[in-house]
């Protein structure tokens, strides 16, 4: 999608910041098929002969998919495997494990977020999976040096948990800065946020996942139904870990299994185990400027020699056999 959900009211999509913008920066030659705005105008059929007529056309080497629900014709997606590779991301396979499992056989290679990820496809006869992290755009996401003027934020979309986490702070007397989604103050846009991070002693990254937290599900009976809802009960790695530490912004995160394999925990990223903890660390952190200021930077410093988008669709490329076409 060329614009976030596919509303020309709202800025450009995290595909087109992070994925589009970097393979341009690589100096590929990359075209930017906006499928939702072809899904209004034409109809799904339309869209999807539309893809398949400039697919033959041009033969990319690649076509790289980021799918969102069922645009999709699985009959068209195999046509497209006789005139160039095929690479479907699946963010959130964690979750959407049917899903994810049934588009994965219609591509040539799909990535996975999830550490086990490749052996957990490969035990189903799914053998092209490729460990594919979120990461960062390093041309955006940038360390400013800004004068600190927040002592906490969180910039992210609400949800019912998040909200509870947030008062919690509240209460215990610490000052947060919240932007985003459905939030009071409302959203940022890039730049705003890139700032935000860059303006903050310590950047709160919280999980967005229901909790079994007994004190969140008596706080309201919303919280009880919010969680026998939510389908997302399972952690998983967020790009925003790997942008807060590409601007070089202390950050106290959720811990996600695979985190460790990124970074360093206490040396490269602070983590909280649960909602007493997160207290105990805000105030602990803003008491210790030289730590933070460490762990900040060598959070940056890995994120640059690891985890640019760069680098990963370079590994991605090169286990695809494209890296000398």
């Amino acid at each position: 999608m060329l614009n976030t959900y596919s509303d020309p009211q709202r800025e450009r999509s995290y595909e087109y910041f992070n994925f589009f913008l970097t393979l341009q920066k690589m100096g590929h030659e990359v075209e930017l098929f906006d499928y939702m705005a072809d899904l209004g105008a034409l109809g799904k059929s339309g869209m999807n002969q539309k893809l398949l007529a400039r697919v033959q056309e041009w033969q990319p080497q690649v076509a790289i998919f980021s799918l969102y629900t069922d645009q999709f014709d699985v009959e068209v997606i195999n046509a497209l495997r006789q005139y160039t590779k095929t690479f479907c991301f699946f963010h959130d396979d964690t979750w959407r494990v049917d899903y994810s499992r049934y588009w994965a056989r219609q591509f040539d290679f799909f990535s996975t977020p999830d550490i086990q990820g490749e052996i957990k496809y490969h035990e189903i006869d799914l053998p092209n999976a490729i460990y594919f992290p979120f990461g960062c755009n390093e041309q955006l996401f940038t360390r400013q040096n800004l004068t600190k003027k927040y002592d906490v934020s969180f910039v992210g979309g609400w949800a019912p948990y998040r909200e509870w986490l947030i008062n919690r702070i509240r209460k215990a007397g610490i000052n947060v800065h919240v932007v985003g989604y459905r939030w009071p103050a409302g959203e940022v846009d890039q730049d705003q946020m890139i700032q935000v991070f860059n303006q903050s002693h310590i950047n709160l990254n919280l999980s967005n996942s229901a909790s079994w937290d007994l004190r969140y599900l008596v706080s309201s009976p919303r919280a009880l139904l919010n969680r026998l809802r939510n389908k997302k009960s399972i952690e998983q790695m967020k790009a925003r870990m790997f942008e807060l530490n590409g601007c070089g912004a202390f950050q106290l995160s959720y811990y996600v299994e695979g985190l460790a394999n990124c970074y360093a925990i206490d040396r490269e990223v602070a983590v909280y185990a649960d909602a007493d903890d997160l207290l105990e660390k805000i105030r602990f952190y803003l008491a210790h400027e030289g730590l933070r200021e460490q762990i900040a930077t060598a959070g940056y410093q890995r994120t640059l020699s690891e985890h640019t988008f760069s680098k990963r669709f370079q590994h991605v490329f090169d286990r695809m056999g494209l890296a000398d076409e």
